[in-house]
């Protein structure tokens, strides 16, 4: 298939899944019950009312309109929050990859090191982040770089680290161990050392298990770090800007879900940037 071609299948796959989207909040609000579903006793479909579930037109109207009377648009306050929740997202993901990346090549390396670290690993995200989060901005507050105090920012950061280093662990060790044997006795009889068939087997190899982690890392660093702002009450960020509209979800339901767009939003452009990555690695092995 064309790139060019391909290309075209995947924005038309985008709008596709915007619309069916789109189509079955619509559908539910006019068909569904105004009180909602209850199963035994709990709501598990929410209500239908406008206080709940807005139009999407709605919604959308909202972004152009201003946040207060005489301020800045909503579309501009929300970019604004979004770009100050990319920096510790950024920071996030890039110190759980390394993390992640350095824990599966010691895994891989010792056979012992992976049985008796890899049930942590995975036991290490059952742990409630809302309960982590208020430990880990405690702890930072009592921190300092140097002579650079500690931000509540680098706070979020960690949190988003501690999300991400996690699928990016997995998937890696998983890569690693992913070359047949064949080719790694063909590695041996070229009396290739551990680090050469790391670096010239090995890493190839795990490429295939390497971005689909890194998509789930980037997705889990923008929850870590919305989640991390809204538990530590960092101020500024796209978390905090739900917590703050949330307040006026009686009176404003639509503003709500303009912060909850820019919060997915943030993740849609996290895993864009991934895939680019991807895209430019493949292409430079194709052309190699």
């Amino acid at each position: 298939m064309r790139p060019g071609r391909r290309r075209l299948r995947l924005v038309l796959g985008i709008l596709g899944a915007v619309l069916v989207g789109v189509l079955l909040w619509e559908g539910y609000k006019a068909l569904g019950p105004a009180d909602g579903v209850e199963l035994l006793g709990a709501r598990v479909l929410p209500r239908t009312d406008d206080a709940a579930m807005p139009h999407v037109g709605t919604i959308l109207a909202r972004f152009g309109d201003p946040e207060l009377a005489g301020g800045d648009p909503i579309w501009l306050v929300v970019l604004r929050a979004c770009l100050v929740t990319l920096r510790s997202v950024a920071v996030g993901f890039v110190a759980g990859g390394v993390v992640g990346l350095l824990l599966a090549v010691l895994m891989q390396r010792l056979r012992i090191v992976e049985r008796g670290l890899l049930p942590y690993v995975i036991l290490s995200q059952t742990v409630p982040l809302i309960a982590l989060a208020p430990v880990i901005a405690g702890w930072g507050g009592a921190l300092s770089i140097g002579s650079y105090p500690w931000q509540p920012w680098m706070s979020v950061s960690v949190i988003a680290a501690y999300l991400a280093f996690f699928p990016v662990a997995v998937g890696m060790l998983r890569g690693l161990q992913s070359p047949a044997p064949i080719a790694e006795e063909l590695m041996r009889s070229y009396a290739a050392g551990w680090w050469q068939t790391l670096v010239k087997l090995r890493l190839p190899a795990s490429t295939p298990y390497l971005f689909p982690a890194l998509r789930l890392a980037g997705a889990a660093a923008v929850v870590g770090a919305v989640v991390g702002e809204i538990s530590t009450g960092t101020r500024g960020g796209v978390g905090r800007l739900v917590i703050e509209y949330s307040r006026e979800a009686t009176t404003d339901p639509a503003k709500v879900y303009t912060a909850m767009i820019g919060a997915a939003a943030l993740g849609l452009a996290v895993a864009a940037v991934v895939g680019l990555s991807e895209f430019l690695v493949r292409r430079r092995r194709a052309d190699a």
